[in-house]
């Protein structure tokens, strides 16, 4: 999706890779861990779009404080997602192994969105949630952005449809002969993380297709 709107012109798209290659970005989240207020055109700042956590966790205060953006919920099998989700716990959340730095800095964050959908007992890093919870959490979040968003703000995408409906939905023309981007998978997340950890430079999943 970040390599789709960037390619659309909706670029920069802010990911939480973001935050990996630009680790001064932490000191923008961790003011929404306490709860405070928060200045999202500093969080953004140089971004056109968004999506990932951290930031996709605050749709609703960004929905607010952005009146006129139009909102994407992408969908998937929830099965399909909990063994992503699963695996990037396991191989990069600190389960099991201590997680690259720039994660271990995010961990109040972190921690935020996991309990909200997890439950105040979560804590990150100590174990995966099991499927049957994550799948419930997964079902309640996708009711419940269609239910708070208006319709004619809101696209509920798979990303298996391609273009057709994603730039129909943002009023642009669709990529002549493009195959919708598929990156950042299972695969390249490990070497990255692996990377991180030993404090190598991080290159962009979001160039070239794998």
């Amino acid at each position: 999706m970040k390599a789709a709107l960037e390619r659309l012109g909706f670029g920069p798209c802010y990911h939480m890779f973001e935050i990996f290659m630009n680790p001064d970005h932490i000191a923008r989240w961790l003011p929404v861990a306490s709860g405070g207020p928060v200045d999202w055109a500093q969080v953004f700042e140089g971004y056109q779009s968004t999506q990932d956590w951290p930031a996709s966790h605050f749709w609703r205060e960004l929905a607010d404080a952005y009146p006129e953006a139009k909102v994407v919920l992408t969908v998937r099998d929830p099965h399909s997602w909990y063994l992503s989700f699963q695996a990037l716990m396991q191989r990069g959340g600190g389960v099991g192994a201590e997680p690259p730095p720039a994660i271990a800095q995010l961990r109040p964050v972190l921690e935020l969105i996991g309990q909200a959908h997890f439950g105040k007992g979560w804590r990150f890093g100590e174990a995966v949630p099991d499927e049957e919870l994550a799948v419930q959490a997964y079902h309640r979040h996708v009711a419940t952005v269609k239910e708070s968003v208006a319709a004619q703000r809101l696209l509920v995408f798979d990303v298996r449809e391609g273009w057709e409906p994603l730039c129909s939905f943002l009023g642009v023309e669709v990529p002549a002969a493009e195959p919708f981007p598929r990156l950042n998978d299972s695969e390249w997340m490990q070497q990255a993380l692996e990377r991180m950890r030993s404090g190598e430079q991080l290159p962009s999943p979001f160039q070239q297709p794998h």
